[in-house]
């Protein structure tokens, strides 16, 4: 069998460490027997894979194989894809739940690259296993001589009784965006009329830069005040007062907005502007305000607002949206995470959250801690396929120490962990997923029946 190859990587991840992957990749690839066409280098831009198509693309493979040596946004993927009519195989791998840096992230990567494929038809498949494990022949092969299977989702219940609390409530939300979704970041999207004709909410948008101008107004003895709340809920781990003042005022001026606009929630694009032209992380800013009753969303993403807000009222508590980036297939345990952008509720008992550094950018304001043990929500109102529908699944938060840096738990769904990613990949869902603590799945149901939309078991 003749296979293209590529991996692709993003210059803020780590990079030795995607090169140690590419590599064990690449000769994964030819141990196997596969006649394989490309090189282990990395591919960092849309004309690296252009160069490297070269060795594939005037021959006729079976397959290409991208390997997602770090997280990478989909015009990478969608840039090999665009090279050949083959299938393509995404490949990522878990790696080492160490409690440091999220070095990687490759899973969070083919969930994207899922998404993009799928919404533009194309044929692909998935491969998540170490290069070097004992079960990879066998998923590879599979993935590249098998078309995924979808999972499909479930039909549209009739409402029950009574059921329209959720959607009464959506008929009457405004939903902030701040700024617009980051290139190949397209979950983060959105139809402003198509939204209010499938869920009844509005969304309203601002530019960046009107956030900034707000933020930098803001009083003094606002932010004095704003800190000082941070000074009693986190350890600031020596960090002082001058270099969090860029996320204290992102935070004050998000509260404002959202005070004047009477926005319901918001979604802000927080990189990379919030540190190159603003000086601080949005991470801590955002999670402070959902800690206050206004989910706040990292990325631009309104959808992922959307689903806090749902997730918020068919629980009582508040919600996370979060990156699902790893998976163990042995003890069947998943990792949600993100930078630092869970509401300080969320906090495991007797654990107080440490203020940090953004891994990736070296600015702060992030929060560090692990999330609390207990049963938990899981859903997203989803874009994916064309189609506008709710996953929602149900968990167990397990009480275990932090796995990456930033806000991070170790989460057991309902359902074996191999079937979660099964659906997610195979219906290309978005790579943000909404989760709070209690069981709110029949209100969840409940209103997606009321809205007139179909189910996808996570």
């Amino acid at each position: 069998m003749r296979v293209g190859f590529i991996a692709i990587a993003r210059p803020t991840f780590d990079t030795r460490f995607a090169a140690e992957f590419a590599n064990a990749g690449f000769a994964a690839v030819e141990a196997a027997g596969l006649e394989a066409f490309g090189t282990s280098d990395l591919a960092m831009s849309e004309s690296d894979v252009d160069t490297m198509a070269i060795a594939w693309i005037d021959r006729p493979i079976d397959a290409l194989v991208v390997l997602q040596a770090t997280f990478a946004d989909s015009t990478l993927v969608a840039a090999a894809a665009a090279t050949t009519e083959a299938p393509v195989v995404l490949w990522g791998a878990p790696e080492p739940r160490t409690g440091g840096r999220l070095r990687r992230n490759s899973l969070c990567g083919i969930n994207l690259a899922a998404f993009r494929l799928a919404a533009d038809g194309r044929d692909y498949r998935y491969v998540y296993a170490d290069p070097s494990g004992p079960q990879l022949g066998g998923r590879l092969a599979t993935a590249l001589t098998s078309p995924l299977e979808r999972a499909g989702s479930l039909p549209i219940d009739e409402a029950p009784a009574g059921s329209g609390m959720i959607a009464e409530r959506l008929s009457s939300a405004r939903i902030g965006v701040v700024g617009r979704r980051p290139d190949g970041f397209e979950p983060c999207g959105y139809d402003a009329e198509q939204t209010l004709r499938d869920t009844g909410v509005r969304i309203e948008q601002i530019a960046l830069d009107e956030l900034f101008d707000v933020a930098r107004a803001i009083d003094s003895d606002v932010i004095a005040t704003v800190t000082a709340d941070l000074e009693a809920r986190m350890d600031l781990n020596g960090l002082g007062r001058d270099p969090i003042e860029p996320s204290v005022r992102l935070h004050a001026g998000l509260r404002q907005i959202c005070r004047e606009k009477e926005w319901s929630a918001v979604a802000t694009r927080c990189w990379p502007e919030c540190f190159t032209e603003f000086g601080g992380a949005a991470c801590s800013a955002q999670g402070l305000l959902t800690t206050l009753g206004v989910p706040a969303q990292c990325e631009a993403d309104a959808y992922g607002a959307i689903t806090a807000l749902m997730l918020q009222w068919a629980t009582g508590s508040v919600a996370f949206t979060a990156d699902l980036v790893d998976i163990d297939f042995d003890t069947d345990t998943a990792v949600v995470w993100h930078c630092g952008l869970a509401p300080f509720d969320m906090a495991a008992p007797g654990v107080r959250p440490t203020g940090t550094v953004h891994s990736n950018r070296q600015l702060p304001l992030v929060s560090e801690f692990a999330l609390a043990g207990g049963q938990v929500t899981v859903s997203r109102l989803s874009q994916s396929r064309g189609r506008t529908r709710l996953a929602i699944g149900l968990g167990q938060m397990v009480e275990a120490p932090r796995p990456f840096s930033g806000t991070a738990g170790t989460l057991r769904f309902s359902r074996p962990a191999r079937q979660v990613l099964d659906t997610i990949i195979s219906e290309g869902l978005e790579h943000h997923y909404g989760l709070a603590y209690g069981d709110g799945t029949d209100q969840l149901r409940s209103a997606a029946a009321e809205l007139g939309l179909e189910v996808v078991e996570l």
